[in-house]
């Protein structure tokens, strides 16, 4: 069975695991502070603060703002739900904007749609690894005085249009990244954000670890070497040694994954660009996408069988796929807390009714790429 994502692990990433089992540090200890440090050289952010997954990034990035009773946020519907839940968290009301049909990106100009006085946060995804304008939505941003925080679960090493690297934060507030097992590298479980500021970069240390600090100039008071103090609520967020080691070795080959990674996109474009009924995956010239997803745009009607059909036929012949995502405000919880309904948002709409995720990760090999594309052929 060729499943839609899977991790790469080599004998390195191993031993760095192994080595920090015999350690005297399994949890907050150097493996930790390297991996943070290893991830700002990477993105050139000023810090970085490591945490146990995507999700608690998400949550203490938005409770860093600490931003007013009654404040909305925005973000797409075409993501997973933490993209959204972390302003739930903080009792801030999310409000989507509808995707551009192209990029199936958040669309800036349907941001400016949904700008009220209550909006003080946009929260950008980064759908499939592809980096949204964030130049228009950083200028969106400042002209209406809100903050932004970059989900980019989706894109560490990927380009924005201006060459940098995604997570340096020169458009947002803050931007957070995600390291699960079918992500670009992986940590196991775990996440980061990263920062250029250096008073949200104290704020999401002290969320992470339970509201807490023992640094000695922020104390209020300090009896001995013994103390310190709750200053916020916090949460346990941390991440470990361990995770953060596999993390540094993962880090060492994001270069090759991201190249075999675009080759097997390469691959799949060509062996599809002549069929009516599917569209490839649109990428703007000026940007990079690491690609964590490959997204078809399957034409059912021509096709003349349902999505469920097609997905239990590839299944059979052993290919793997998943849908990338449920509009979050079709959900139930979305419609009942917040009053969403059905068809408001109808590029979101039809992304979700045409896409199926197909098999991606470095170890495909071109005979399975090969053989995918044939099998997706055969499918009509």
């Amino acid at each position: 069975m060729i499943s839609y994502g899977h991790q790469s692990i080599n004998q390195a990433d191993i031993d760095a695991v192994v080595s920090v089992l015999k350690s005297d540090y399994l949890t907050q200890g150097p493996a930790v502070t390297q991996f943070e440090q290893d991830i700002c050289k990477l993105t050139g952010a000023k810090y970085c603060v490591s945490v146990s997954n995507a999700t608690a990034g998400l949550h203490i990035a938005v409770a860093a703002l600490q931003l007013p009773e009654g404040s909305e946020g925005i973000t797409t519907p075409i993501t997973f739900l933490a993209s959204s839940n972390c302003m739930v968290y903080c009792n801030v009301r999310p409000v989507f904007a509808d995707i551009d049909e192209r990029t199936y990106d958040i669309s800036p100009k349907e941001i400016e749609k949904h700008i009220s006085k209550k909006t003080k946060l946009i929260i950008p995804v980064h759908f499939a690894g592809l980096p949204c304008d964030m130049v228009s939505i950083s200028e969106i941003a400042k002209k209406n005085n809100l903050h932004i925080i970059e989900d980019a679960a989706h894109a560490i090493g990927s380009l924005y249009s201006d060459g940098t690297p995604v997570g340096n934060c020169k458009y947002s507030d803050m931007t957070v990244f995600s390291f699960h097992p079918v992500k670009t590298i992986t940590t196991g479980e775990g996440g980061a954000v990263t920062t250029n500021s250096e008073v949200l970069y104290k704020k999401l240390l002290k969320l992470r670890s339970h509201g807490t600090t023992k640094d000695s100039t922020e104390l209020k008071q300090n009896p001995g070497p013994w103390y310190y103090e709750m200053q916020s609520l916090g949460f346990n967020y941390r991440m470990t040694d361990m995770q953060a080691a596999l993390g540094s070795s993962q880090l060492l080959r994001l270069a090759d994954f991201k190249r075999r990674r675009r080759e097997i996109v390469k691959m799949y474009n060509e062996g599809f660009k002549d069929l009516d009924w599917f569209t490839v995956p649109y990428e703007p010239n000026e940007v990079s996408s690491c690609f964590h997803l490959y997204v078809g745009q399957f034409d059912f009607k021509k096709i003349g069988k349902s999505r469920k059909e097609v997905m239990a036929e590839l299944k059979n012949k052993g290919i793997g796929t998943q849908v990338h995502y449920i509009p979050i405000y079709t959900q139930p919880f979305y419609k009942e807390q917040f009053g969403y309904k059905e068809g408001q948002y109808p590029k979101a709409d039809h992304y979700y009714e045409q896409e199926i995720s197909l098999p991606l990760y470095p170890a495909l090999t071109d005979s399975d790429v090969k053989t995918i594309i044939a099998t997706i052929r055969g499918i009509k």
